[in-house]
């Protein structure tokens, strides 16, 4: 049988039934029945203008939020046309757009379970080309720092070259992104959270790999946490601390970041850390704190990669409010259960979520897992989007727990 055929994955699950991953928490304004998180997932499903289709992706994150009181963060959403620079990924700054979310708001929603809208500027992970094409800059915190020498080709090919955005392109991205949240409201979201992560806009704010900045948001620490602090409190104003969450990759080497190779990364993320806690005990807490975890740095690595000694722990040493932590707890159930004795903590569980819409239910029981299959992770249709079977299913079809 191939990796591509269906089958069970290869690991010993265990039943986590009677722990803490089964127990009630309060997060935000939502009154959740479990600490089992979908995270946000890219997955191109929407058209060339950004438009989600309702129906198709209102099956496929109720299907994951059939265990009622289930938390889910979407995939990344543009804030703008100018911040989307993928085709085919989804925005919140259209009504078309609004209008489409609430489909699947409304559909998570009839499940019992909440969920949050993730929102995102690309900065130069972006398609100069693309972006080109549509009239767009190709931005990022500085110019002229690219990813890769083909990446550069390709931007000034297209006569797109990299643009470290100026103090007023700042203003506009910080209004967009809280007018997107309130786009997000206005579509039936229980939330938004800030994509502050894996090499993407704001993250280039934070790491001196890609800001080479001198004026006010590049230098110094303070000044590198600068623009995500801004949206931060930006998005707070415009719908409350309770509706507003941040994703950070502290230990992150995706997409050129620098992740521990810097000595003062841990330093940069535990000042952003402590400014929301500050903002925290004023009275304006967040929703939670999404970390991706040190075990697993780059999200396209299959195998665990994270130096043993780098732990996202630090958090609770600073952060007095929900901790959601993602990276690769599918198949290490021990080292999910460890985590999950923390009380403040959730657990995201990302491509097994995908394979498994009830996720919730296999982990309660100690269930084995459907394989995933990366080949339909991003485009296409219904195939491998809300075709994958419930485990009653599966097992009606004949899945066997074969080597991956």
């Amino acid at each position: 049988m191939s990796a591509e055929e269906p089958h069970f994955m290869s690991f010993e699950p265990k039943p986590f039934a009677g722990t803490n991953a089964l127990k009630p928490i309060k997060v935000g304004k939502c009154e959740l029945q479990n600490r089992i998180v979908l995270p946000p997932l890219t997955r191109v499903r929407a058209d060339i203008n950004g438009v989600p289709d309702g129906k198709l992706s209102g099956e496929y994150y109720s299907q994951r939020g059939q265990s009622p009181g289930t938390l889910l963060i979407t995939e990344a959403v543009s804030v703008s046309k100018q911040a989307s620079g993928f085709d085919h990924t989804p925005g919140l700054y259209s009504e078309e757009q609004v209008e489409q979310w609430k489909i699947v708001t409304d559909a998570v929603h009839s499940k019992k379970s909440y969920i949050f809208a993730q929102l995102w500027a690309t900065g130069r992970a972006g398609n100069p080309a693309s972006l080109a094409r549509d009239g767009l800059r190709y931005d990022s915190a500085s110019d002229d720092v690219y990813l890769s020498e083909d990446i550069k080709e390709a931007a000034l090919k297209a006569k797109n070259p990299q643009h470290g955005i100026t103090k007023e392109e700042i203003k506009e991205y910080v209004a967009n992104f809280a007018k997107a949240a309130k786009n997000a409201v206005a579509a039936g979201f229980d939330g938004v959270e800030l994509h502050a992560a894996n090499g993407y806009l704001v993250d280039q704010f934070l790491d001196p790999a890609t800001n080479h900045r001198t004026d006010e948001y590049g230098g110094s620490i303070e000044n590198r946490a600068r623009f995500a602090l801004e949206i931060i409190d930006a998005m707070v104003e415009a719908i409350g601390a309770e509706r507003v969450a941040v994703r950070l990759s502290p230990f992150g080497r995706f997409q050129g970041m620098s992740g521990s190779k810097n000595p003062l990364f841990l330093a940069q993320h535990a000042y952003i850390i402590g400014e929301l806690e500050r903002r925290g005990q004023e009275g304006k807490r967040l929703a939670f704190i999404d970390l991706v975890e040190a075990r697993l740095p780059n999200p396209f690595t299959e195998e665990l990669d994270g130096k043993p000694t780098d732990s996202s722990d630090f958090i609770y040493t600073v952060w007095e409010g929900i901790v959601v932590r993602s990276g690769n707890f599918g198949t290490h159930p021990d080292v999910a259960l460890k985590v999950f004795e923390n009380e403040r903590t959730l657990l995201a569980y990302g491509r097994v979520f995908i394979s498994n819409p009830d996720l919730v239910y296999r982990l309660e029981k100690g269930l084995p897992l459907n394989q995933y299959n990366r080949s339909t992770f991003y485009g296409g249709g219904a195939v491998g989007y809300t075709d994958y079977p419930t485990y009653e299913e599966a097992v009606a079809k004949g899945y066997k727990v074969v080597s991956s």
